[in-house]
């Protein structure tokens, strides 16, 4: 039976950076870089850098359309040696579109649809291996056209609320770094678009992640990494057999429209139709490995899984990066299982910039 999950501002939900991405879409445990606001906020004080920005794009859905991509900038700066304050911009476009009224060609016009969010995060270290972080977020979807007066743009407010450990441990007569994460993401309101009472859920998102890195030798490193994910928002009801349309509408307002977010969170863990084993197929799961050689080239892949029943969403991933004292640049490639998969062939570059990597470039000149 498929029965996806249903969310707006899906958007919300696409890893952005290459790194990640290429390792199967993980990063709650991992190590921190530029680009932990999406992954996981509270990794940010264990930065060894003082600061750094990054910046992301990605062609979407390259197999259906030419003009969809995601941009995203993040960056962090440490305060002290216990605390940073991060902030991240998204902006996915979802390139033209040509709309129709159905009644008059003159009426059809080509429209812009987008949706973007802004947040602000803090981090604390709590002690030398434990660290809590939180992020605000103010979420805009705009999807509307001019020729009726029954659409309007939505908008949303939500938080994060994110922790990681890191510590060493010893593996024969290796010393490795074990990281353990967890992020909360996108607790907050529901979104209200115009021309319908209904306000529809957002992307409100469990991960929980594991990573170990083992030294090789002084030159060389290897990580492996695991992300599971669960989407906390209600499962959309389906039709019973024998049951009227009129009650079937009745019982999706009450016990899908007129659920509260947070309401909705609770309800998500015991309301899949298929019990405990559909709940099992709302997770999706997520592992990877990196390969670093004298911190400065790295190779990475990962795989995803979701449930047929709940998207399909199934592919390997593969990447590289570069790195500099100033600078880093990281691409990653997806390979669907299904030749079908329009996320197939995906790819995505980063850039990121380290800030006392140009300090130091300067105090040189």
């Amino acid at each position: 039976m498929f029965n996806p999950v249903n969310t707006s501002v899906t958007s919300q939900m696409i890893a952005p950076d290459a790194r990640g991405g290429s390792m199967g879409d993980v990063g709650a445990a991992t190590d921190p870089d530029a680009l932990s606001q999406y992954w996981n906020p509270a990794k940010y004080p264990f930065n060894i850098s003082r600061a750094g920005v990054a910046l992301n794009y990605t062609p979407w859905l390259r197999q259906l359309v030419s003009d969809m991509n995601l941009a995203y900038l993040a960056g962090y700066y440490r305060i002290g040696d216990y605390s940073a304050v991060s902030a991240s911009f998204r902006y996915f476009s979802l390139g033209e579109v040509l709309t129709s009224s159905g009644v008059d060609a003159g009426n059809d016009m080509t429209i812009n649809p987008y949706e973007m969010s802004i947040d602000v995060g803090y981090s604390l270290m709590l002690s030398e291996t434990f660290s809590l972080g939180a992020a605000v977020r103010w979420i805009y979807s705009d999807l509307t056209y001019d020729y009726t007066e029954d659409t309007s743009p939505g908008s949303a407010f939500a938080a994060d609320i994110a922790c990681y450990y890191q510590n060493y441990i010893n593996i024969g007569n290796r010393e490795c770094q074990l990281g353990l994460g967890l992020n909360i993401s996108n607790v907050g309101s529901k979104i209200t678009f115009g021309g319908s009472d209904n306000s529809e859920f957002i992307p409100t998102n469990l991960r929980l992640g594991a990573a170990l890195m083992i030294p090789i030798n002084e030159y060389n490193r290897f990580t492996i990494a695991a992300d599971a994910n669960k989407l906390l928002v209600p499962t959309y009801p389906k039709q019973e057999e024998g049951e009227s349309t009129e009650d079937y509408q009745e019982r999706v307002q009450r016990d899908y429209y007129d659920v509260s977010s947070i309401s909705g969170i609770f309800k998500s863990f015991g309301d899949a139709p298929g019990g405990f084993k559909e709940e099992l197929q709302e997770i999706q799961w997520s592992v990877g490995a990196e390969y670093v050689y004298n911190d400065r080239f790295s190779l990475r892949a990962g795989y995803h899984h979701e449930s047929e029943n709940k998207g399909n969403r199934k592919y390997f991933t593969v990447g590289a990066g570069f790195k500099m004292s100033v600078f880093s640049l990281d691409a990653g490639y997806v390979i669907a299982t299904a030749k079908s998969n329009p996320l197939d062939q995906t790819l995505r570059f980063s850039l990121t910039f380290d800030m006392d990597g140009i300090k130091d470039l300067f105090r040189r000149r």
